[in-house]
């Protein structure tokens, strides 16, 4: 295992941007094809993890985004909470 994935920071620690650098080095690395297999897995693991933790904030950015409520004239009016029905 490298290092670098060894001392990462937790997912929920990263930004969403750098979660998505990070994601990308991952299938950098990975397509290069220099990474012996045990890294290899450890690297897709990690890029897995990326991932859902990347489509995990987009998620919440959609709801966030749909929940805007928008007045007659069609410009946002306001906002409601997320668990309100």
């Amino acid at each position: 295992m490298s290092q670098e994935i060894a001392t990462s920071p937790e997912l929920s620690s990263l930004s969403f941007e750098d979660a998505l650098r990070a994601l990308e080095d991952v299938v950098r690395r990975l397509e290069g094809g220099e990474v012996p297999l045990d890294e290899s897995i450890t690297l897709y693991e990690r890029g897995e993890s990326l991932r859902k933790a990347c489509q995990a904030r987009l998620d919440s950015a959609q709801a966030r985004i749909e929940r805007i409520v928008a007045g007659p004239d069609g410009a946002p009016a306001g906002l409601r909470p997320l668990d309100e029905q």
